[in-house]
């Protein structure tokens, strides 16, 4: 049986397909795996052994469904369940199923302030659509396969013999800390720090590398992502925000502080999968969530839901590990 998966973005929910791909390869006799993404996110599947060929969205959808006909697929897994994967459905004429991704209710439950999404792992909704093929969740984590580096070239000498990873990247400016809570959590930790991030909190870092000294190695914007995922699967814990880097984290077994402000881990049912020790860090308010993939501001002007984050819980899972 020849298969497409399809998921076109974002990291966290490209990352956590990883599954389906390993359990369609492993569970069905001779399968031929294939994986649709877009360019910004092949390397989540470059190395992965799991996957026969991985295919790229082209800008030109037309051309894109060229290249799925000419593979005469058996059978399509919608895993992002869109107008373009409608299209390239009606268009190609595959044998398909896609994933519930209770848009509705989504809505509603941020609206009202309701809960009307069921709480079940993203991971575990994709399994739900290969369920027709016989396939079953075989109980393991994601899989990223990481390239191979040396932490002497990585790290100064003072944070390669333990290190706590802290990603302070996220894509809008609810799902992080503000800086001044970051640095009094890191100033209570045991450990040596090392700040992740991309360029968009470039500036961020460096203000709280100055304040920590140094106790904190910036590593934001330094390091490439393959690079910084090396990093996280070294690290002696894991603290991050609602963001792609901290759902990798989640391949490698590390502890993990995962911490939620404007948005919620139920709504989108993205809570660290198969984490034998993780510490889910949110507190209850009536404006929380304020939106699913959060904003570029508190839409109140408070931004309690982490200002008033609780700091104790978090330093004390870290330094206790």
């Amino acid at each position: 049986m020849k298969i497409l998966v399809i998921r076109f973005s974002s990291m966290g929910d490209v990352i956590y397909t990883t599954p389906v791909v390993r359990c369609l390869k492993k569970q069905i006799p001779n399968a031929e795996v294939h994986f649709l993404t877009k360019p910004a996110f092949q390397y989540i599947y470059n190395n992965n052994p799991n996957l026969d060929k991985l295919l790229l969205l082209k800008p030109i959808l037309a051309e894109t469904i060229a290249d799925i006909k000419a593979e005469k697929y058996d059978c399509i897994i919608d895993l992002h369940n869109n107008l373009r994967t409608a299209i390239i459905k009606l268009r190609t004429g595959v044998k398909s199923s896609a994933y519930k991704k209770y848009t509705i209710r989504k809505w509603l439950s941020l609206k009202f302030n309701l809960k009307l999404v069921p709480n079940t792992h993203l991971v575990d909704r994709y399994l739900k659509t290969v369920e027709f093929l016989g396939v079953v969740n075989d109980g393991k984590p994601i899989d990223y396969y990481v390239g191979q580096y040396r932490l002497d070239t990585l790290l100064p000498p003072s944070h390669q013999n333990g290190f706590v990873a802290f990603i302070i990247g996220a894509t809008h400016f609810t799902k992080r800390l503000p800086n001044y809570k970051i640095i009094n959590i890191c100033e209570d930790l045991k450990l040596p720090i090392v700040l992740l991030g991309g360029k968009d909190v470039k500036a961020n870092a460096d203000e709280i590398a100055t304040a920590l000294g140094e106790k904190a190695y910036n590593a934001c914007s330094v390091t490439s992502l393959d690079e910084s995922v090396f990093l996280v699967s070294k690290a002696q814990s894991v603290i991050g925000f609602d963001t792609g880097l901290t759902h990798i984290a989640e391949a490698f077994n590390r502890p993990i502080v995962s911490v939620w402000g404007g948005t919620v881990p139920d709504l989108l049912g993205v809570q660290p999968y198969m984490v034998k020790d993780v510490l889910v860090a949110g507190i209850d308010l009536g404006c929380r969530p304020c939106s699913k993939f959060g904003l570029e501001k508190c839409p109140l002007g408070h931004f309690k839901c982490m200002n008033d984050m609780p700091e104790a819980p978090i330093t004390s899972f870290v330094n206790s590990r």
